[in-house]
């Protein structure tokens, strides 16, 4: 839509004007054109200058998600942009749109989720414009086994971006988990197609939600003494377009380095990971049983101690952390 291109060329000038007629001129349109798209996005809630032989610039923006606020050239992670006022799950809308083989780099934002997913089928409250609801189509190189890590590095973007809009770096429950101050705030659900024939890989989808200003009430009487938002925590919340821009940077980056810069997104996890060094319970579905993490290893799995002193490598499944999320 005009609205959009206009919105994002206002946006890459920053708080420079710029004139109807190089508007008219880039785009290809008229400069009555360029008004009316100018109208729309007043109406929608821009505060839009402008000045006779200086042009139009943006002033202030509200909270609204289109491709206009997020589209930004060169990036391959959100090079094609859905923004959807309501959906069921932003992964199940990825994977609706994967069946025409449209290329990696899809993104898809929603307001609300209507029955948004977390992992072991747990439900993700995602109530209206309180957070950020995204997912991401990729197609990496590597292995099952390597691109298994995707969940573990898409945490530490993340943790990237949260400490870029906010001055505050979360930390990581192992696998996945954001966590600030004990409690969760944000999940990371990571789904892999392969075809039926061969198993080869088609695509991952990386599905994240970050609870931005949510209240207690918002997340309900059993999630809300183990969620958290940035609202909660820091008294303000940075706009959903401006963590979704950032987000999208975090895996723009994320995808350029995987799966070379292994060893660097290791450390960087590493350095994150809340989980090391504590007290945890293993859930399994033959009993829980409870041991010490000592390390994450080479592949990202936690490797833990027994009373007896025996270790395990755990590639997958629920560890509940001592200290955090209600475990005492």
């Amino acid at each position: 839509m005009l609205r959009d291109e206009v919105l994002a060329l206002l946006k890459a000038q920053g708080s420079a004007p710029v004139s109807g007629e190089a508007l008219s001129r880039t785009l290809g349109v008229s400069r009555a054109a360029i008004w009316k798209a100018m109208e729309t996005l007043r109406q929608e809630g821009y505060t839009i200058s402008s000045a006779p032989r200086r042009g139009y610039w943006l002033e202030a923006s509200p909270d609204r998600l289109s491709p206009g606020e997020l589209a930004r050239p060169g990036r391959r992670v959100g090079r094609e942009l859905v923004c959807l006022d309501t959906v069921d799950s932003t992964n199940n809308e990825v994977k609706r749109r994967a069946v025409d083989q449209i290329p990696d780099g899809l993104a898809v934002v929603a307001g609300a989720q209507t029955g948004g997913r977390g992992r072991r089928g747990r439900s993700f409250v995602s109530p209206e414009g309180k957070g950020l609801y995204l997912s991401v189509l990729l197609r990496p190189e590597g292995t099952l086994e390597t691109v298994s890590a995707l969940t573990a590095w898409s945490a530490v973007a993340v943790c990237d971006a949260v400490e870029q809009l906010c001055g505050v770096r979360p930390g990581i429950k192992w696998p996945n988990d954001v966590i600030l101050d004990g409690r969760k705030l944000c999940g990371i659900l990571t789904e892999l197609e392969l075809e039926a024939e061969t198993a080869a890989l088609r695509y991952v989808v990386v599905g994240i939600g970050i609870n931005l200003s949510q209240e207690a009430a918002d997340f309900g009487p059993e999630v809300a003494p183990v969620a958290i938002s940035l609202a909660q925590a820091l008294g303000r919340a940075p706009r959903r377009a401006e963590m979704a821009s950032a987000l999208l940077d975090a895996l723009d980056r994320l995808y350029a380095d995987f799966p070379g810069a292994w060893q660097h997104w290791l450390e960087r996890y590493r350095s994150d990971c809340l989980t090391v060094g504590r007290q945890v319970r293993l859930l399994r579905a033959s009993g829980e049983e409870e041991a010490f993490a000592e390390a994450v290893d080479d592949d990202f799995a936690l490797v833990v101690r027994r009373p007896d002193g025996t270790r395990e490598h755990i590639c997958s499944g629920e560890v509940s952390v001592r200290g955090l999320l209600g475990y005492v």
